[in-house]
C-alpha cells in the first residue's frame, strides 16, 4: 500500500532550554526527510522572524506543523494557525513542557518522534482543543495552557530570566526566590454577566491543567469543554505559601478554603498595571481581557 506524499513545516526553537536540546529540531528535520517526507526547515534568529517565516509556511497548508521546543514556541505556534485547520505536532523540548503534558506527549528520542507523527497522521489520531484569546494593550495573543496574574506572573519572569536549574526545578528556585516580594493585588474581575472586587494573591485563567513544569494549578481544567477555569487565591503569608505550594503539584490545593475557583467562557481583569503571562510568554500588563475559542485548533497525539 502507498500513501501520498507529506508535506510538513517543521519549527524550531534553537534557544529551547537555553539550547540544551537545540539540536534535536535538526534530528527530527533529518529523520522525517528519511521517511519521504517533505520538510520545510524554520529556523530564525528571533521568535518575531520565526513567527513571520511560521505563518508564510502554514498559508502553504503543509499536512501538518511540528513545534519543537517548549511551551512558548508551542504558543507561538498556535498564533501562527490561527483561522487555519493544518494540525500541530508538539515536540517538546522545553523546560515546563505543560502543553504537551495536558496532552499525553512525552519526551521521545527524534526518530521516535517523527514517527509517531506520520502515524499519527496517517491514521487520523488528531485532537480538537480549545485555545484561548487573552488581549491587553499590548494586543491579541492565542494561548494553549494557562494566563498567569500576580505572584505566579512574576514566577514566571523570573524563571525566564534563570539559566539555572533546568525543568520543573528551575519554577521552585524561582518561587523561592519570589518569595520576599509576595503581596496581594486588589483585581476588578468580570466573569461573563457578573462583576467583583477582590484582593487577590494570584491568579490563573486556565484551559490547561499545568502550569511550571508540571503544577495542576487548574486540577479540573479540561482542554476541549469550551471554558476556562479560573482558579484564583486570597490573601496568603509566606509561611502559607510554603506550605500551600507543594500542594499544587499534585493539585490539591483548590481544596482549601483560600482557593476559589470558577469555570467561565470569557472574563477581563483590572486592576495594578501587573505583568500578565501566557504560556509562560509576557502579553503585557493588565487590563487583560480573556476568553475561549471551543475546538479552535487540531493536534496530532
Amino acid at each position: 500500500m502507498t500513501h501520498e506524499p507529506v508535506r510538513i513545516a517543521v519549527a524550531i526553537n534553537p534557544a529551547s532550554s537555553f539550547g540544551a536540546h537545540s539540536a534535536v529540531g535538526m534530528r527530527i528535520v533529518e529523520a522525517l526527510a528519511d521517511r519521504g517526507v517533505e520538510v520545510t526547515t524554520l529556523v530564525e534568529a528571533s521568535a518575531e522572524k520565526l513567527l513571520a517565516a511560521t505563518v508564510d509556511a502554514v498559508r502553504a497548508t503543509p499536512d501538518v506543523l511540528v513545534a519543537v521546543g517548549g511551551d512558548g514556541l508551542v504558543n507561538l505556534a498556535i498564533n501562527a494557525l490561527a483561522e487555519n485547520q493544518v494540525p500541530l505536532a508538539i515536540v517538546p523540548t522545553g523546560t515546563g513542557n505543560d502543553l504537551a503534558r495536558g496532552l499525553g506527549i512525552a519526551r521521545q528520542k527524534p526518530d521516535a518522534a517523527a514517527q509517531r507523527i506520520l502515524d499519527s497522521l496517517r491514521s487520523g489520531s488528531i485532537r480538537s482543543i480549545d485555545v484561548g484569546v487573552a488581549t491587553t494593550s499590548a494586543g491579541e495573543r492565542r494561548f494553549g495552557g494557562v494566563v498567569s496574574v500576580g505572584f505566579d506572573a512574576r514566577v514566571n519572569a523570573r524563571a525566564n530570566r534563570m539559566r539555572w536549574p533546568r525543568g520543573r526545578a528551575r519554577y521552585v528556585v524561582a518561587t523561592l526566590r519570589e518569595l520576599a516580594g509576595l503581596r496581594a493585588e486588589r483585581m476588578t474581575m468580570a466573569m461573563d454577566s457578573e462583576m467583583t472586587t477582590r484582593d487577590v494573591a494570584f491568579m490563573s485563567v486556565a484551559n490547561n491543567r499545568f502550569i511550571g513544569g508540571g503544577m495542576a494549578i487548574a486540577p479540573h481544567a479540561r482542554l476541549d469543554d469550551g471554558m476556562l477555569d479560573v482558579v484564583r487565591v486570597d490573601p496568603i503569608s509566606r509561611v502559607t505559601l510554603l506550605t500551600f505550594f507543594p500542594r499544587v503539584f499534585a493539585g490539591t490545593h483548590t481544596r482549601l478554603p483560600i482557593v476559589h475557583e470558577r469555570r467561565v467562557s470569557e472574563i477581563t481583569v483590572s486592576g495594578p498595571k501587573a505583568d500578565v503571562f501566557a504560556d509562560g510568554e509576557n502579553l503585557g500588563a493588565l487590563p487583560v481581557s480573556i476568553r475561549v475559542l471551543p475546538r479552535a485548533l487540531r493536534v496530532i497525539v
